[in-house]
């Protein structure tokens, strides 16, 4: 039989085509498949979650990362973890959050937990941060997720020498934030929630105390880190001390008695003044205050001063007369308490003498 002239190269030719458009359809398969893949990890996948959440912090959006699953939870949960049940929220704002930079995910998954280690540099720091993920439902084909343990967490601060601070330039009054208010002790910690990861830097400057600055990063979910600034006087304070310190001693010298009321200073006689002399006082060197931190508040160290004093002296033993002209010596010290209003209490005394003044 003779085949029809043409049939064999339409057949070859047809099988050509049917297999490139076998191979064409499983390179699209392929990159449809890739594709997905690239879309599950960039927008779908426990990371694109994580990182989410992190530019939300770098950005300052503050109230939409507490809105993300997870990050939010109750006061029992809190004190679950050992942070403070009335934690302040003051910092969870736009204005207490810095930067986030150089961030760089990796994901393990370990059963239906995924747990997500960020690595960062936070306002120049470098810190690394472990988020534990799971599964929270689906939207349609796609996952959703949340934090199986909330990324905030809890900065004890305790600030010595000044009731106002900033955190991160976002300034605080520790009434205000403080568990007990108003009534709260001096150094009674502030208990201030945080989002993880972040640095925050605290910093003091007011008319009486300053500080550089002490920075914390709080990278650790649900964990409590206790935060200690000593404030160090400013050289107004120092200089508004140094004047109230002198004043008081001038004011002591108006005193006619050999032994000023309520000052560091006095005259020991075994007589007894002459008639119509009464002692005159002076000042012939002033201390030179030197004012430190004291738990709360401050003191005036010990320093070194001396007055001058001229009175007629007269004898028991046989009634004469000595005119004294003499310096004494004396040591001033005291302390400084800083009142409701932002003011300073001022007492000064010396060492072993009882009493003092508050020339405020």
């Amino acid at each position: 039989m003779v085949q029809p002239e043409g049939t064999a190269p339409r057949r070859s030719r047809l099988g050509a085509d049917l297999t490139i458009l076998a191979l064409v359809g499983v390179l699209l398969i392929a990159a449809i498949g890739a594709g997905g893949v690239t879309l599950y990890q960039q927008f779908y996948s426990p990371s694109a979650f994580v990182s989410r959440y992190l530019d939300m912090l770098s950005s300052g959006r503050a109230a939409d990362a507490l809105r993300v699953p997870g990050v939010a939870v109750d006061r029992t949960a809190l004190e679950d973890a050992g942070i403070d049940g009335n934690a302040s929220e003051a910092l969870l704002r736009r204005a207490a959050l810095a930067p986030l930079t150089d961030v760089h995910l990796e994901t393990e998954q370990d059963g239906d937990v995924y747990h997500v280690t960020a690595d960062y540099k936070a306002a120049g720091h470098e810190g690394t941060t472990v988020f534990d993920i799971v599964q929270d439902g689906w939207a349609g084909v796609t996952p959703n997720w949340r934090f199986a343990k909330s990324p905030l967490a809890e900065v004890e601060l305790v600030v010595r020498g000044a009731d106002t601070f900033a955190v991160n330039g976002f300034e605080l009054d520790r009434r205000q934030v403080a568990i007990a208010g108003a009534e709260s002790a001096p150094l009674e910690p502030v208990h201030l929630l945080v989002f993880t990861p972040g640095v925050y830097s605290v910093t003091v400057d007011t008319p009486i105390a300053s500080s550089p600055g002490v920075s914390v990063l709080a990278d650790a979910p649900l964990t409590h880190t206790p935060v200690d600034v000593q404030t160090q006087p400013t050289k107004e304070f120092r200089d508004v001390v140094q004047q109230r310190v002198e004043q008081f001693l001038t004011k002591c010298t108006t005193q006619k008695v050999l032994q000023p009321t309520a000052c560091p200073f006095g005259l020991e006689v075994r007589n007894r003044l002459a008639p119509d002399s009464l002692p005159n006082w002076s000042i012939t060197t002033q201390p030179k205050v030197s004012v430190t931190p004291d738990g709360a508040y401050w003191r005036i160290e010990p320093s070194d001063a001396v007055a001058h004093i001229d009175v007629d002296i007269q004898s028991l033993f046989d009634g004469s007369i000595e005119h004294v002209s003499e310096d004494v010596p004396f040591s001033v010290d005291g302390t400084i308490t800083i009142l409701p209003d932002g003011s300073a209490s001022i007492r000064v005394g010396s060492p072993g003498t009882p009493g003092g003044t508050d020339p405020n």
